[in-house]
């Protein structure tokens, strides 16, 4: 299935809501000290695509809730991924110097600040999250349930597990399990909690619940393959980084152990399962159902 560009256009609409909200919860890139705060905002504000926030908003669309209260939890995840990109690209990690077409966090502010603004991005990420306790019409319980949700996702069984992972088989043969599963916690948990924060804010935990789960899970492993074809075959200019980095850090990828062809299916499986998961809702989960299409075919 082909995305029409009328979801390209919904979908940039989506972006820059995301942006427009995502500002006011940022300290001013001017306060004091300036140094850090014009890192955060350097970090998130550098082209993202949003996807992450945006599934929030649309699992929150999904189920009925009221999108706007899901905005403070939508942001507060993506300021997590931001503060990981920033981590990851830092020497020590992936030791990369382009990020979106741009310097890389620490080639602009140095090493210390970068570690500093992933940190400051993580901590203004959870405070974020608590504020949502104070919104009418959304009970402290279920944020109290999302906090907890993004916390495990985030951590040690989740993002930063799977970053630990990564960086031990570099330069190993490994298997498609073990690859499945680094991937599974350094994208894949994220994704999860986007999908399911914007439901249980709502206080939804039913089989609804469990179909954005399933979404999550195949929409998460097929934006990761589908990364992978685009570091062997995409183009750098679009991608905003050198094609090929992941095998110039020995990094193994669908590719890599399957062959080209193979990963093109696997991702086109993943996608599919996606969109059949999302059977128990109507219309109000079209824009889910074209946003896993939309990764399939994205360049960049």
């Amino acid at each position: 299935m082909a995305v029409c560009g009328d979801f390209v256009r919904q979908l940039q609409e989506r972006q820059a809501y995301i942006d427009r909200h995502l500002v006011r919860f940022m300290p001013p890139a001017g306060s004091y000290p300036p140094v850090i705060h014009q890192a955060m905002h350097y970090a998130v504000f550098n082209g993202g695509k949003r996807l992450r926030p945006t599934l929030v908003l649309e699992a929150a669309r999904a189920v009925g809730g009221e999108v706007e209260k899901a905005l403070p939890t939508a942001c507060a995840i993506e300021m997590i991924h931001c503060y990981s990109l920033v981590h990851d690209d830092l020497p020590a990690m992936d030791d990369d110097d382009l990020r979106r077409g741009k310097p890389t966090c620490h080639k602009v502010f140095g090493e210390a600040n970068a570690i500093l603004t992933g940190d400051a991005l993580l901590t203004l990420a959870f405070e974020v999250l608590a504020g949502s306790a104070s919104i009418p019409g959304l009970e402290p319980v279920q944020v109290m349930k999302v906090i907890h949700e993004v916390a495990v996702a985030a951590g040690s069984q989740g993002m930063i597990g799977g970053q630990v992972l990564d960086l031990e088989a570099e330069g190993a043969e490994i298997s498609l399990e073990l690859l499945k599963d680094i991937h599974s916690r350094k994208t894949g948990a994220l994704f999860r909690a986007c999908l399911r924060s914007g439901s249980m804010l709502f206080g939804v935990e039913d089989e609804r619940l469990k179909a954005l789960t399933r979404y999550a899970e195949s929409f998460g492993l097929g934006f990761q393959v589908t990364d992978d074809i685009l570091d062997v075959e995409g183009d750098e200019q679009v991608i905003g980084k050198p094609v090929g980095s992941d095998r110039k850090n020995e990094k193994a990828t669908y590719p890599y152990l399957l062959g080209l062809d193979e990963a093109r299916r696997v991702a086109r499986t993943c996608i599919q399962e996606a969109v059949e998961s999302l059977a128990p809702f109507g219309p109000e989960a079209d824009f889910l159902r074209n946003l896993a299409h939309y990764v399939l075919e994205r360049q960049s």
